[in-house]
């Protein structure tokens, strides 16, 4: 079982969800945590944001920024990996909301060898509106309020909500790399090291995620899956530029061939203390 949890949260300008997301990070039942905010170059609003639930926060919350330059989400991300202080990392977007045991059952379903996908609850545009708005606290819901939701179309699907037993079929899917996302995703930091985090050669937005869950794969690393277990609330939002979506593609596939491949070309070890 992990120590110290290093929750990774990455964040771009918005900083109504991202509130929101460290709210409910900050009413975990588990305490044994750090929040790390990767921020993609978000302007004043939001490092002023994150410098108040700094002052006043039980969790520790750490801050890293660099300027804005285009969707670099693994860059920052590494960036945050290498001033983490935790031997496990979660991974969430800032336009999430954990549920109170988000961190409790992480923590339950780590297992040296393994890296652990959740998946996520969407929200609707208008619903997600109405949660920013008036800063509802849809982490303190129950079961039967999400039903009333989707019943209402608010939200896409309640089933990730019900929890199973931490039983065997949870390691039916070893190798299966589709639909693991940095949304939602466990993995033993000695493990993100080894493989040299994720790779900057993945500009602009597109599966910078999956090529990490790739290499982690060819290092030896299984799925274990954390479907039914752990899921977020996904606020609603636009698409990101999707410009470099076929380039990334393609670099993908070739991943996918290249079993060797397993340390990143341009990783973390560029922001690592020892790095020289």
């Amino acid at each position: 079982m992990p120590g110290l949890i290093s929750v990774i949260v990455t964040t771009y300008n918005w900083p109504e969800a991202l509130s929101a997301c460290i709210i409910s990070l900050l009413n975990q039942q588990d305490r044994h945590f750090e929040i790390v905010i990767a921020d993609d170059g978000s302007g004043a609003t939001t490092q002023q944001l994150i410098a108040g639930f700094q002052r006043h926060s039980p969790i520790p919350i750490q801050h890293i920024h660099h300027h804005d330059n285009g969707f670099r989400a693994g860059t920052i991300r590494n960036k945050a990996v290498a001033i983490s202080r935790g031997d496990y990392l979660l991974f969430m977007d800032g336009d999430c909301i954990a549920l109170p045991n988000f961190i409790s059952r992480h923590r339950l379903l780590a297992e040296l060898g393994y890296f652990v996908p959740g998946n996520r609850v969407l929200l609707s545009q208008t619903y997600t509106e109405r949660v920013l708005a008036h800063q509802l606290t849809l982490h303190r819901e129950s079961l039967a309020f999400f039903i009333g939701l989707w019943l209402q179309r608010r939200i896409n699907r309640f089933l990730p909500l019900i929890a199973l037993p931490f039983h065997s079929w949870r390691y039916r899917q070893p190798q299966f790399w589709q639909k693991a996302m940095t949304c939602n995703l466990a993995i033993w930091k000695s493990d993100f090291l080894a493989v040299n985090g994720f790779d900057e050669v993945f500009q602009g937005w597109g599966y910078e995620d999956s090529d990490l869950v790739i290499r982690l794969i060819h290092l030896g690393v299984k799925r274990k899956e954390g479907r039914f277990a752990v899921p977020v609330l996904h606020l609603w939002h636009r698409q990101n530029d999707r410009s470099r979506h076929d380039q990334n593609y393609r670099r993908l596939l070739d991943r996918l061939e290249q079993k060797a491949l397993i340390r990143a070309k341009v990783g973390v070890d560029q922001y690592l203390p020892a790095h020289t």
